[in-house]
């Protein structure tokens, strides 16, 4: 059996006055039309941490403090590859007057939502366990 590759994702919860932030991929991208958190790949040699702050900034043109760590999740590549996927969500703040400037190569629309609200959301299952925590 061929060896298992590791792919390491990390997203941020953006609260503000009790609503998260939620991007929706473009169409015609890998999981087009999903609702996710921002965030992305650990780039090699990259810090998990660092690796969340610059996708945010890249994402949505925030510039976020990370606070804590929210959640931690695995499982194995839905495309069928050798692959164990990670992914870890950390909590974070952005300046409350910062507005939110998506990449249209990646997200086409936003929502600041209450985790109730985002659970009616076509989501990946760690984030729909990431709103239940």
């Amino acid at each position: 059996m061929g060896e298992i590759a590791e792919k390491h994702l990390v997203y941020c919860w953006i609260e503000r006055a009790g609503a998260v932030l939620f991007l929706r991929r473009t169409p015609g991208t890998f999981l087009g039309g999903r609702w996710e958190l921002p965030g992305g790949t650990v780039e090699p040699g990259e810090a998990p941490d660092s690796a969340a702050v610059r996708e945010v900034r890249e994402e949505t043109g925030l510039a976020v403090r990370l606070t804590g760590e929210r959640s931690t999740h695995t499982w194995m590549d839905v495309a069928g590859r050798a692959m164990r996927i990670h992914a870890r969500v950390f909590e974070a703040v952005a300046p409350a007057r910062d507005p939110v400037a998506l990449d249209p190569r990646e997200h086409v629309e936003f929502a600041w939502l209450t985790p109730t609200d985002a659970a009616g959301l076509d989501l990946g299952r760690h984030f729909r366990e990431t709103l239940a925590t």
